[in-house]
């Protein structure tokens, strides 16, 4: 393999805004923010807005996330 061509592999938390959900885990993710962990190390904070703490599909519930507006924009859009 050729040197320095890879992206850094490190431990990143991943925090679901949604529902606030936090995973230590490994990635390739580049963050800014960074959050301090319940081992006291401080890893890089990766925000998402869904993942299997609150898609549909694995907590069974159907939630509705507005994010920017994007119903109110469909909706003034198709409006009848």
């Amino acid at each position: 393999m050729k040197a320095d061509i890879h992206p850094q592999y490190r431990d990143v938390v991943f925090h679901d805004v949604t529902s606030d959900f936090k995973i230590l885990t490994r990635s390739t993710l580049a963050s800014k923010d960074t959050i301090k962990w319940e081992d006291g190390n401080e890893y890089p904070l990766v925000k998402v807005e869904v993942s299997s703490a609150s898609h549909p599909f694995y907590t069974g519930k159907h939630k509705v996330m507005d994010t920017g507006g994007r119903i109110d924009k469909f909706q003034k859009r198709y409006a009848r």
